[in-house]
């Protein structure tokens, strides 16, 4: 069978989707929250936040995030080699509304320490995987970050859930 994608198909055969609909209907899938970070070539310190993040392999140990094209920090991630992902706990939401708007010295508030790979991290984070860059491939208005894990590490604590554009915990992590 041979693969078929988006832009092989003409714009006949492409469907015609409610954009409001597609939204809604991807905001009712309860996602955990995390921040990605990484550092550029002057060593300033990027991030955004992520409810698009999985694990893909586990030989090699490999995670994707997706990034809109349109965010500031699009550039630092597109050429980066390595980043990382701190999966946010309940108490941590602050973080992922901060890191989610345009403009903000993100890193002004919160407590943040250098990973083993030298990208800044979120302090006392659920869970945290540190990458380096695979692929950056482009899907859509999107690119899709591939990341071979280098170091990993989890701690105990209730994790940051996203449902129906709000943030929340489950009810027995």
């Amino acid at each position: 069978m041979t693969p078929v994608h988006s832009s092989d198909l003409d714009e006949t055969t492409r469907c015609d989707l409610d954009r409001s609909a597609f939204t809604a209907a991807m905001s009712r899938f309860a996602s955990g929250v995390t921040i990605v970070t990484t550092v550029d070539s002057a060593g300033v310190a990027h991030g955004f936040t992520a409810s698009s993040f999985c694990s893909v392999s586990l030989e090699p140990p490999l995670v994707l995030v997706c990034l809109a094209r349109s965010a500031n920090s699009y550039p630092a991630f597109a050429g980066c080699d390595r980043f990382a992902v701190s999966v946010l706990r309940a108490e941590q939401a602050d973080l992922a509304v901060r890191f989610a708007r345009k403009g903000a010295d993100k890193f002004a508030q919160g407590r943040f320490v250098p990973g083993a790979g030298g990208v800044t991290v979120v302090d006392g984070a659920l869970a945290l995987v540190e990458c380096t860059t695979e692929r950056v491939d482009e899907a859509g208005d999107h690119v899709i970050l591939l990341g071979r894990v280098r170091q990993a590490r989890v701690d105990d604590g209730r994790p940051a859930i996203y449902f129906n554009r709000a943030f929340g915990t489950l009810a027995n992590p």
